[in-house]
């Protein structure tokens, strides 16, 4: 099966203006998820923006890059049309992996990847243990729940996404920002309207699960931070920039 990877990003973002150009180690964030996407190695890898800067450093930095209108309410709406005007047809899976994301882990990236072919799932991302109590708490943190345990070998379904926790249950994890589709799949989810559940919540995944579309969880070996305030920068800016010393 062949893997389009498609990595969405805006300069508008409203908590972080313009964080997809922010430096981090000399390089923007878009960058940084850029290499780490290519190095997964799973297909051709596009960055999908709606502003042309974003797009001139992405190639600038040796990246593909193709400008998308600015109207998207959504990210998934944005690589459907990127994906669209590559006018591939040979393409089965397409990774949605957010620009956001610098730490994400590349063997994650290959286990959903790999977890989307063996199960011949529509629709999949990744979760990870939450050992810090304090993001139980935490709104920026996005939880998921499962009805069963989630191991290194099985893919369970989802049973719910929230900011806070309201459901009580052992199956909580962290939720990271990536998706795999079927073709197919993505093209069903774009054509569906914004759910209430959605918009109060701010979570696209939660169109998928209120119109009967199955996500399932594969379990990430580590837990990547998105980057979604100024305090989330400054923290994978230690990380990553210490890495490198």
């Amino acid at each position: 099966m062949k893997t389009l990877v498609i990595i969405p990003s805006r300069l508008s973002a409203s908590r972080l203006p313009g964080k997809p150009l922010l430096k981090i180690n000399g390089l923007s964030m878009i960058s940084h998820v850029f290499k780490k996407a290519e190095e997964a190695d799973i297909g051709e890898v596009i960055v999908a923006a709606e502003d042309q800067e974003i797009i001139e450093d992405v190639k600038k930095n040796g990246g593909n890059a193709i400008l998308t209108s600015n109207q998207h309410k959504t990210g998934t709406d944005r690589i459907y049309e990127a994906f669209q005007k590559l006018n591939t047809s040979n393409i089965d899976l397409i990774m949605n992996l957010q620009g956001d994301e610098p730490l994400m882990n590349i063997e994650d990236i290959k286990i959903l990847n790999k977890q989307m072919i063996i199960n011949s799932s529509q629709l999949g991302t990744l979760a990870s243990v939450i050992k810090d109590k304090k993001l139980f708490d935490d709104i920026n943190i996005v939880k998921l729940i499962t009805s069963e345990i989630l191991d290194n070998e099985n893919f369970p379904e989802v049973k719910s996404f929230s900011r806070k926790i309201i459901e009580k249950s052992e199956y909580i994890y962290h939720h990271l920002g990536i998706y795999c589709y079927t073709v197919n799949t993505l093209k069903k989810f774009v054509a569906l309207q914004q759910s209430s559940n959605e918009i109060k919540n701010k979570l696209e995944q939660l169109r998928a699960l209120d119109n009967g579309l199955k996500i399932n969880v594969a379990l990430a070996k580590s837990s990547s931070i998105g980057v979604d305030t100024e305090e989330d920068l400054v923290a994978i800016k230690k990380i990553m920039e210490y890495k490198v010393k």
